[in-house]
């Protein structure tokens, strides 16, 4: 298929009051780039589209004019097998992402398999000057690197972003709530010591005492961590 096919494609998915919700939660895209198309029949589109063998012309026709495109790509490269090949699309793309909903749903199964390899490119997208980049980054260690390869070293890198960014400090913030779920001796110490700026600090607390996987006795003690904000 062809990019314009694909378009048209998208276009007979359309849900308009989908749309209408999107547009209020995803603040960042223009309303006007936004199609509207559910997120199923986005995925079940990528399976297809993933065999096609212009495929190629699709994933480097960036940008894409619109949010469903962007949608649709990031589900095309989630679906890539091989390691190499899955990377080196999404660092083609990451650039262009503009969203929390593209950067969120951009998530390889090529990068369970060999996560070791994956690292040196976290590290890099990590220290990157854009939003979704920094935010994906975290987004992979906490994907991959909180259960059996789980290392305070990782935290450390989360714990050192500074932004005024939201999307990269509820990112952080999203980290740190899902670490004490999962490493909650290793990881308590980043709170106690206060190494996370004050609104990240708070949030993280926030989402671990809305957490079931955080005990009743947890919940109370990390309440007690709250910092007033310093202004």
């Amino acid at each position: 298929m062809n990019r314009d096919e694909i378009v048209e494609e998208l276009f007979r998915m359309q849900d308009k009051d989908y749309a209408a919700l999107q547009a209020k939660i995803i603040p960042s895209a223009a309303t006007d780039r936004i199609i509207g198309v559910r997120t199923p029949a986005l995925r079940a589109f990528a399976k297809r589209l993933s065999k096609d063998n212009d495929v190629k012309v699709f994933l480097s026709n960036l940008p894409h004019q619109y949010f469903d495109e962007d949608q649709l790509h990031a589900f095309v490269i989630s679906l890539e097998k091989e390691f190499d090949k899955c990377i080196e699309e999404v660092e083609t793309f990451l650039p262009f992402v503009d969203n929390w909903a593209t950067c969120d749903q951009l998530s390889p199964k090529a990068f369970k398999k060999e996560p070791e390899k994956l690292l040196p490119y976290i590290q890099a997208w990590i220290r990157s000057d854009k939003t979704y980049t920094v935010r994906f980054a975290i987004g992979m260690l906490m994907q991959h690197f909180l259960d059996e390869r789980f290392d305070t070293k990782y935290a450390d890198m989360v714990a050192e972003v500074r932004s005024e960014e939201y999307y990269v400090n509820m990112m952080i913030a999203w980290y740190f709530a899902t670490a004490l779920a999962k490493q909650y001796e290793a990881v308590l110490p980043y709170l106690k010591e206060k190494r996370l700026d004050d609104w990240v600090h708070n949030k993280a607390i926030q989402k671990s005492v809305e957490s079931y996987r955080i005990t009743d006795e947890q919940k109370a003690y990390l309440k007690t961590l709250k910092v007033q904000r310093r202004r």
